[in-house]
């Protein structure tokens, strides 16, 4: 039973897109693996910026900036 775990930041996902990744990483244990896509899970966690950082800051505040600068 594969389980694979995606970790996401919460910027505007869409279902259809979170529907595609699940198929696309299904579709990829079958094909790469031989695994039953019955049997393959896949859990997408959405973070919230403040919650997730890189380079020693919060995502929040790097999205803030780069936006302020559009």
């Amino acid at each position: 039973m594969p389980y694979v775990n995606v970790r996401i930041t919460r910027t505007g996902v869409t279902r259809e897109q979170k529907a595609r990744i699940i198929a696309e990483i299904t579709q990829t244990l079958v094909s790469v693996l031989g695994k039953k896509p019955e049997h393959t899970h896949v859990v997408i966690d959405e973070v919230d910026t403040d919650n997730w950082g890189f380079a020693g800051q919060l995502t929040s505040d790097i999205v803030a900036r780069a936006d302020a600068r559009k």
